[in-house]
């Protein structure tokens, strides 16, 4: 008999089978899947240079327009949200292919824990058969009066 029951969590058993969630997991569906695909046809700098030349193509016309406003309208409605879209979505990329990595790494940082943890209960189940012994073999020592503390 241990001092000690040692009754496992049921979510140790499960994350060992889940493992660590990634953002490409999250897609559901077709719309989600669709909506992904493009995401990443969109989401490169080779598309953000083509948007860049496509936006280009009407900046003649603006300027030669000579009116300031639309002048201002091509460089906020044509070239900003053209062009910054698809540069965004990389950045946005990066920062996810980070996040997946942090996660990976954090569970294996929890893996080595909860590994460390089993072997210092090991460790402390070990200590507590050897307690036994020794308050057996002192019970047996005083003729099987528990000893006493003062």
């Amino acid at each position: 008999m241990s001092l000690y029951e040692h009754i496992p969590n049921p979510w140790i058993h499960q994350r060992k089978h889940i493992g660590p969630h990634l953002s490409d997991e999250e897609r559901v569906g077709f719309g989600a899947a669709l909506g992904a695909r493009i995401t990443a046809i969109v989401g490169t700098m080779v598309t953000a240079l083509l948007f860049t030349v496509i936006a280009l193509v009407s900046l003649p016309a603006a300027i030669r327009s000579g009116d300031v406003i639309i002048i201002v309208a091509w460089i906020a409605q044509t070239f900003l949200q053209l062009v910054l879209l698809p540069i965004i979505i990389v950045g946005q990329n990066v920062q996810g292919r980070a996040s997946d990595k942090r996660a990976v790494q954090t569970y294996k940082d929890a893996e080595a824990i909860l590994h460390e943890c089993l072997q210092l209960q090991a460790h402390l189940m070990a200590q507590d058969e050897v307690l036994q012994d020794v308050i057996a073999h002192l019970h047996q020592g005083s003729g099987g009066v528990a000893p006493t503390t003062a």
